[in-house]
C-alpha cells in the first residue's frame, strides 16, 4: 500500500427520510402480494415513499444541511459537492449543483455519479482523490433516491423492495491513520442489462420485459441479481481488507448496502462472521439504493454506536454491474 500525502475521514453525517410510511399491509390492497411473503423473502416490513408533488433532491438538500451541522461546518465551507442517483431529476442542470445553490455553497464545484446502489462507495472514493490533490478541503458527498419514482407498483416481484431517502457524509482532513484507510472499486459492464432502468432508449427487449407498459420503471433478474451481491459483497470486504492485513475480525462494525436480508445473510455465512456486527435499517425502510449505506452511517451515529478508533467497512453492489468497498476508522 502506498502510504498517502494525509488522511481524508468522514467528519459529519446527515440524513433525511420522508414522511409517508408504505407498509406490507398497504401493498397487500395494490398488488398480489402478503406481509408475510415479503418479510420471508426481503426483510421489510416498510419503506418511506416522497410526496409525488417534491422533486427528489429535495431529500438531498436536507440530508446536506444536517450533515453540515453535524460536521459543525458552514456551506460557504465545502469545497466540493458529489451526489450518488439513478434518480436524477433532471437531465441538467446536476442534481449536485441545483443542492449546491440551494444550501448556499457558494465555493463548491458540483456533479453527479451514477453507479446505482453502489453510487454512496464511488462518491467517497472520488471525493477523497480530490481532497487528496490538496486543492480542496472540505467536500459534501450526498446518496440520494426516489425509487419510487421508477417502481412499477403492479411488479409484485419488484414493487415491495424500493424506498426512498437521502443520506450525506462531509468529508476533511483527520488524524494520521484515521479516516478512508483503503478503498476497491469495480464494475462488469457485460452484465449489465440484469438490472436497468430505461431513459431515452428503450430496446424491444426491454420493452417485452415491462408487461404493464410503465417503460421506465426498474427491472432486474432477481436470481442474477442475488447471486451477484452474495458473492460481490463478501469477496469484496475480504479484498479491502486483506490490501492492510487486516480480517473481518479486525473490524467493529459493516455498513452494507441493504436490498434484502436474504442476500446479507448468503453474505455474512461467506465470511463467517455474526450479525452483530451490522446495523440493520432495510427492515423499516427497504432498498433505498445510493442512500442506504449513508442513512444506515448516520443513524448509527446519532445513536452513539460508532467510537472514535472503530474500524468499519463499508460495501456496495448495485446496477452497472458494479461494487465497492472502503475501510473506515472512525474519528
Amino acid at each position: 500500500m502506498m502510504k498517502l500525502a494525509k488522511s481524508i475521514g468522514i467528519i459529519g453525517t446527515g440524513s433525511y427520510l420522508p414522511e409517508k410510511v408504505l407498509t406490507n399491509f398497504d401493498l397487500e390492497k395494490m398488488v398480489d402480494t402478503s406481509n408475510e411473503w415479503i418479510i420471508k423473502r426481503t426483510g421489510i416490513s416498510e419503506r418511506r415513499i416522497l410526496d409525488e408533488k417534491l422533486p427528489t433532491y429535495s431529500m438531498g438538500i436536507e440530508a446536506a444541511k444536517r450533515a453540515l451541522e453535524n460536521a459543525e461546518l458552514q456551506a460557504e465551507d465545502v469545497d466540493l459537492i458529489v451526489y450518488a442517483s439513478v434518480t436524477d431529476d433532471f437531465y441538467t442542470p446536476s442534481n449536485a449543483c441545483i443542492i449546491q445553490g440551494a444550501i448556499g455553497a457558494c465555493k463548491a464545484i458540483a456533479f453527479d455519479v451514477n453507479a446505482a446502489c453502489t453510487g454512496f462507495i464511488y462518491a467517497l472514493v472520488v471525493a477523497q482523490q480530490f481532497l487528496l490533490g490538496g486543492n480542496y478541503k472540505n467536500a459534501l458527498v450526498i446518496g440520494c433516491e426516489a425509487l419510487s419514482k421508477i417502481t412499477d407498483w403492479k411488479d409484485r416481484n419488484t414493487c415491495v423492495l424500493f424506498g426512498d431517502g437521502a443520506g450525506a457524509a462531509v468529508l476533511g482532513e483527520v488524524d494520521e491513520g484515521y479516516g478512508m484507510l483503503n478503498s476497491f472499486l469495480g464494475s462488469d459492464g457485460s452484465s449489465a442489462m440484469v438490472l436497468n432502468a430505461p431513459n431515452l432508449y428503450v430496446s424491444e427487449e426491454e420493452r417485452e420485459k415491462r408487461k404493464n407498459g410503465k417503460l421506465d420503471s426498474l427491472w432486474m433478474d432477481g436470481a442474477e441479481v442475488f447471486k451477484f451481491a452474495v458473492k460481490t459483497m463478501s469477496s469484496a470486504t475480504v479484498k479491502v481488507l486483506e490490501e492492510l492485513n487486516m480480517t473481518v475480525d479486525d473490524i467493529q462494525h459493516i455498513f452494507p448496502h441493504q436490498a434484502n436480508t436474504r442476500i446479507i445473510d448468503g453474505a455474512i455465512k461467506k465470511l463467517g462472521i455474526t450479525d452483530d456486527k451490522l446495523y440493520y435499517i432495510i427492515q423499516k425502510y427497504g432498498n433505498i439504493s445510493s442512500a442506504s449505506i449513508p442513512v444506515a452511517l448516520d443513524e448509527a451515529n446519532k445513536e452513539g454506536r460508532l467510537k472514535k478508533g472503530d474500524n468499519m467497512v463499508l460495501v456496495g453492489f448495485g446496477g452497472g454491474l458494479t461494487w465497492g468497498s472502503i475501510v473506515l476508522k472512525w474519528v
